[in-house]
């Protein structure tokens, strides 16, 4: 009785093993171009690319920034999106992790998570003149 259950009992196993990698998380690969204008109170825009398993999914960027700012910068920023588990996970609120934020040099990164577990992990040059430019938080909506 034991010696029929048994490849049945494998069987079923190794397709919940084929199976379950359609369900993981994976990471998608992020390019935002992010234009922003501050007066103590900052706020801008920008459009984007996300690419996740192998589609292209653009999207739309907002944010804002407080604290002693002022002028103008555009930012090209690439990195990471890691914890999506379907595309729309990827839209939603961010907010900043840890201290990241900070621009030097015309270079920064910045790591921001949403509602929905998301990581954003950013970084790349700035070009403009602005002083204080740190990022509060945004909000990216899919096309």
């Amino acid at each position: 009785m034991m010696r029929g259950i048994r490849p049945v009992i494998l069987a079923l196993v190794a397709m919940v093993l084929l199976v379950a990698p359609c369900f993981a998380q994976a990471t998608g690969h992020v390019q935002v171009k992010f234009v922003k204008a501050a007066l103590v109170v900052g706020g801008g825009g920008g459009s984007g690319t996300l690419t996740y398993r192998g589609r292209h999914h653009r999207f739309i960027v907002s944010g804002f920034s407080l604290g002693v700012s002022a002028g103008a910068s555009v930012t090209w920023l690439e990195g990471t999106a890691s914890g999506i588990r379907e595309v729309n996970d990827f839209a939603g609120s961010y907010t900043l992790v840890g201290g990241g934020g900070a621009w030097a040099a015309g270079v920064g990164g910045v790591s921001m998570r949403n509602e929905h577990g998301v990581l954003l992990m950013l970084k790349g040059p700035k070009a403009g003149l602005e002083f204080a430019a740190n990022l509060g938080g945004l909000t990216i909506s899919l096309q």
